[in-house]
């Protein structure tokens, strides 16, 4: 089956794999050839990806996946593909968002902090396993 990640800016992903596994704001899901047609809203979180029995982890801030005629598109405002993600910058920002969190101040947008913690959290799973 075919898979197509697309950001606003590029074509992040465009290569037949194996099996689909991702986030969506109902929960984990997984597909595989012939699944029937689905639609789903994603979460910010991982999209696993199995290749000729190899994983490849991309983190994906939300958007939409849609599955029919084995053909998957994922269009997400952000992927980014595991073993190109920058593991120390991405702890920076989680540690930035907790200190964010800890403060504890009125004017500190904690829906923000909270966001970009699971962000920076996303980017970090998907670098394990590559």
């Amino acid at each position: 089956m075919r898979l197509k990640i697309i950001t606003h800016e590029k074509v992040v992903f465009d290569e037949d794999v194996d099996e689909i596994y991702t986030h969506g704001v109902d929960g984990e899901f997984g597909i595989l050839k012939n699944h029937v047609p689905l639609m789903s809203a994603l979460d910010i979180g991982v999209t696993k990806v199995i290749q000729n029995g190899h994983t490849i982890n991309f983190a994906t801030m939300g958007g939409v996946l849609q599955f029919k005629d084995d053909e998957c598109i994922i269009l997400t405002t952000t992927a980014e593909r595991g073993d190109q993600i920058d593991v120390a910058r991405a702890k920076e920002a989680l540690a930035r968002a907790k200190a964010r969190l800890e403060e504890h101040q009125a004017e500190i947008d904690a829906k923000r902090a909270e966001a970009a913690m699971a962000r920076a959290m996303a980017r970090l799973k998907a670098t394990l396993n590559e």
